[in-house]
């Protein structure tokens, strides 16, 4: 496993706050809501990027996908600021953590963040934005294995059918479908202390009224700013439980919180900010969007 000299020094410390690099992993205990028990990579060992080129059909050592493709558990980080296009979805395996802190990671003008039929995933301080469709076809989706995937669903962050799962701290905006669903019986998710702004259809739990799987579905948005020129989808629920905790909604054009097919939306703590055209302050609870 790669352990860049640059960890090595990193690892030192010099026992002030400038340390925290020596706690990184403590970050999994700050988890609360329905992703209580997500772990991401704390059971294994540092994975530090140095490379910010992400070819899927040849993954490169110390890039970003190369290191999502390992089996065992990682802690990634990043030695430096980079800009990272995805040719391909970046698909990963589980018990990961992506933990952008202490650089600047920008997910851009390329494909999204796949997180399917898997455990354990912590993403933490990434810039996601101008994610657009990827091609598909014969794509390394594990270290050890190539896979037929279909074009991209052009998400953000795409959750399927996965469970415990912490998006914490990232910045996201306009990308061409959502900017994070979760659907196909996902569950045990938390989305935390993030900033959405610049895009139409926010959030997405449950993705067709007749997928009853979703009834096992539990995800907690807490601590988040919907900023500015959001539209709607903040998020849009079916089916599961859904705690919707201390938000701020400040823009939205057409609805903040929206659901069918009985969703339990428990919506707590949230300052609404409506727009001025006085048909867009209700607070819907069955919108079709």
């Amino acid at each position: 496993m790669v352990v860049h000299a640059w960890l090595q020094t990193q690892l030192i410390g010099d026992g002030d706050a400038s340390s925290w690099h020596l706690n990184r992993k403590r970050l999994e205990d700050c988890v609360l809501g329905f992703g209580y028990k997500t772990t991401g990579g704390k059971a294994g060992k540092f994975y530090v990027v140095t490379d910010n080129l992400d070819d899927s059909s040849r993954p490169k050592p110390e890039s970003l996908c190369h290191a999502v493709l390992q089996k065992e558990p990682l802690w990634i980080i990043f030695a430096r600021n980079m800009n990272i296009r995805l040719t391909e979805e970046l698909i990963m395996q589980g018990d990961k953590t992506i933990d952008g802190h202490g650089a600047r990671l920008n997910i851009i003008g390329g494909a999204g963040i796949t997180i399917q039929f898997i455990k354990n995933v912590i993403i933490r301080n990434l810039h996601i934005r101008n994610i657009v469709s990827a091609n598909g076809g014969n794509v390394i989706d594990a270290v050890d294995h190539i896979g037929f995937w279909t074009r991209s669903d052009r998400d953000g962050i795409s959750i399927y059918g996965s469970s415990n799962v912490w998006i914490d701290h990232d910045s996201m905006s306009n990308c061409v479908e959502g900017l994070i669903d979760a659907i196909e019986g996902s569950t045990a998710i938390t989305i935390s202390n993030s900033h959405f702004t610049d895009h139409n259809e926010v959030m997405l739990f449950g993705s067709h009224d007749s997928s009853s799987q979703d009834e096992i579905m539990q995800i907690t948005v807490a601590f988040n700013h919907f900023g500015k020129r959001l539209i709607q989808r903040m998020p849009r629920c079916r089916w599961g439980l859904f705690h919707i905790v201390n938000n701020d909604y400040t823009h939205w054009n057409m609805y903040a919180i929206g659901g069918s097919n009985h969703p339990t939306i428990i919506s707590q703590g949230n300052r609404f900010i409506a727009p001025l055209n006085p048909r867009l302050k209700e607070y819907p609870n069955n919108k079709q969007h």
